[in-house]
């Protein structure tokens, strides 16, 4: 088995948490937060809806991949991932390299009420994003749970809250 990293490492939904919990990881941690879909939007000088518009979500699965092969050695941190980061494989075996991966998650109607607050989401753009967004959790969860070390469910807590949950669990480890 290869050796683990020391991120914390924030997978899940989109609408689950994971920047807002990366920021306030840290925050209360002083650890340095790297956010993947950042790194990506400025490797292309473009937001991420510009990237899958002009490039397409091919391109930016890979730049995501290459992203996290960046970030392995940067030791102690903690890692935002895109929702999406869990599609390929490979990724999976990248993250757990990178540290302990939480699965941050809510229930359905949280993400999307979530979700609906910003309309920057390149694979909401559909006629029916309810139903898409339906679609892409069933996909996606079974990849998030194989993946997970921990899990935190954000549906009802605050953002520090959540990030003392995850600390606390972190521990029991």
């Amino acid at each position: 088995m290869n050796e683990r990293g020391r991120a914390i490492v924030l997978i899940g939904f989109m609408g689950a948490g994971k920047s807002s919990l990366g920021r306030t990881l840290a925050r209360m941690t002083g650890l340095p937060r790297f956010d993947t879909d950042e790194m990506v939007a400025a490797r292309f000088g473009l937001t991420i809806s510009e990237i899958f518009e002009s490039q397409g979500e091919k391109k930016f699965r890979e730049a995501e991949t290459d992203t996290l092969r960046e970030l392995s050695g940067k030791g102690q941190a903690s890692v935002v991932t895109g929702g999406g980061i869990v599609l390929r494989p490979g990724n999976i075996e990248l993250l757990r390299a990178l540290g302990i991966i939480v699965h941050l998650r809510a229930d359905e109607a949280t993400l999307f009420k979530r979700i609906s607050r910003r309309t920057t989401r390149p694979l909401l753009r559909t006629e029916n994003p309810r139903a898409t967004v339906t679609e892409l959790l069933r996909a996606r969860l079974p990849l998030y749970g194989s993946a997970t070390d921990v899990e935190v469910d954000t549906s009802a807590l605050t953002h520090d809250e959540v990030a003392k949950l995850i600390l606390e669990k972190i521990e029991q480890i």
